[in-house]
């Protein structure tokens, strides 16, 4: 047999185990699976050190293959990072279970009754980068929503999901579900993605997590309907009604908070009344980060920085890179994140709340913040639990995709032998 037949009938056999898992997940009651998150946080914090260690060798030999500071600051674990995961298993577990929720309608003219169930998607697929913390995020997500998953992380963290899974496995089997619900693509072969894109008979959904490249090509490639954003170009305006303290905090911790986040922000817009009050006190700042400022004709005039190109105001750097742009007013910021934006999410900094509305309705972004870094758009910290990831998309799911975003609405129609007239 060869390798890519080897591959496709791995990963089949994967699909329809999945598949197959998800019909009994779909009927588990809520104590079941709270108890298999809880099992499964108590066994992180159980292997705690061993996880540690185990992340520490995937990171040795990333470096050694010279990856990105980006992707490696993705892939590292640490004692926070853990604890954030085993603190995500614990919401998700509090959070109340969608599956079979049920919406009543008004009531139709004919007396017939129609009302609406929430229901699991049935297998998702999840494709990611570095973030071993997905492993277990996007498994616990999958888990409380009813779904099935197929986790397909990335070569550079395969020892860590491993480590990971292996918790996912155990409080599965302590709480008496299929260790099939969680499944993970122990492969680092490329063919295993391609093959997954096409498992349409076994997958409802892909959802992708890692760089535009990634994100494009399963966009392009895949058979099943996929969730996703392609880029985090995210914008904070600085309005001329806004506190100058907090839009200097505010701007600082956007795009310094960690660069390698899709909410970290890319460019920053000043209104030009305030640029010379609160420009240079960022250069220096951003300049004591080793961020590097790129900015229009404007801000050149303001601080020293680099020129910006047409090209920056298009870039997600994911990087200590920051492109700065001195604008009239605030139409001129909304026209701007509408050219360059990605939809991902976009902040305004003023406390002229009227201005703050207008930007509300006016920026069609998944998130739109008044008064906030963008570094704030979160699954967890919107309350979610966790994060499948964020989509920027306007059908099905937009925004970070939590619980509800994994499930979908059946119609629920009551009668007593009610007849259809001609």
């Amino acid at each position: 047999m060869t390798q890519s037949k080897e591959i496709n009938s791995y990963m089949n056999q994967l699909g329809s185990e999945a598949k197959e898992a998800s019909l009994i997940l779909a009927q588990a009651s809520l104590e079941q699976k709270n108890d298999a998150l809880s099992c499964i946080s108590e066994q992180i914090e159980s292997d705690r050190d061993e996880i540690l260690s185990i992340n520490k060798k995937d990171l040795d030999l990333a470096k050694q293959k010279s990856i990105g500071s980006a992707l490696i600051d993705r892939l590292e674990l640490n004692d926070s990072r853990i604890n954030s995961m085993i603190s995500g298993l614990q919401v998700v577990s509090e959070l109340p279970d969608p599956v079979g929720e049920i919406t009543d309608l008004d009531p139709t003219p004919s007396g017939i009754e129609v009302s609406k169930m929430r229901v699991p998607l049935g297998v998702v697929g999840i494709i990611y980068e570095s973030r071993p913390n997905v492993t277990a995020d996007a498994a616990a997500l999958c888990l409380k929503s009813g779904n099935a998953c197929l986790l397909r992380g990335g070569s550079e963290a395969i020892l860590s999901n491993k480590i990971i899974w292996n918790c996912l496995q155990e409080g599965l089997k302590k709480a008496s579900l299929p260790k099939e619900c969680i499944q993970l693509v122990e492969t680092t072969d490329r063919a295993a993605v391609k093959t997954l894109l096409h498992l349409d008979d076994y997958l409802d959904v892909v959802i992708p997590r890692g760089g535009k490249g990634l994100v494009q090509l399963i966009s392009d490639e895949s058979k099943v309907p996929v969730i996703k954003h392609l880029d985090g170009i995210c914008h904070v305006y600085i309005d001329e009604a806004a506190d100058i303290k907090k839009a200097e905090n505010i701007a600082f911790n956007a795009k310094t908070y960690r660069y390698g986040i899709c909410g970290a922000m890319e460019t920053l817009l000043v209104h030009s009344s305030v640029a010379s009050l609160l420009l240079p006190s960022l250069e220096d700042r951003f300049s004591s980060e080793g961020v590097e400022v790129r900015g229009c004709q404007k801000t050149l005039q303001v601080i020293n920085a680099i020129e910006a190109k047409e090209d920056d105001w298009l870039t997600e750097y994911l990087a200590p890179i920051l492109s700065i742009k001195v604008v009239e007013d605030m139409s001129e910021a909304i026209e701007h994140i509408q050219k360059y934006g990605s939809q991902h999410t976009d902040s305004i900094v003023t406390e002229d709340k009227n201005k703050a509305e207008y930007f509300f309705k006016n920026v069609d972004s998944s998130s739109v913040m008044h008064n906030l870094p963008t570094c704030w758009a979160d699954g967890f910290e919107y309350g979610l639990g966790a994060e499948v990831g964020i989509s920027t998309d306007k059908i099905h799911a937009r925004g970070p995709v939590g619980l509800e975003g994994l499930t979908s609405q059946k119609f629920i129609v009551k009668g007593n032998s009610n007849l259809r007239g001609v």
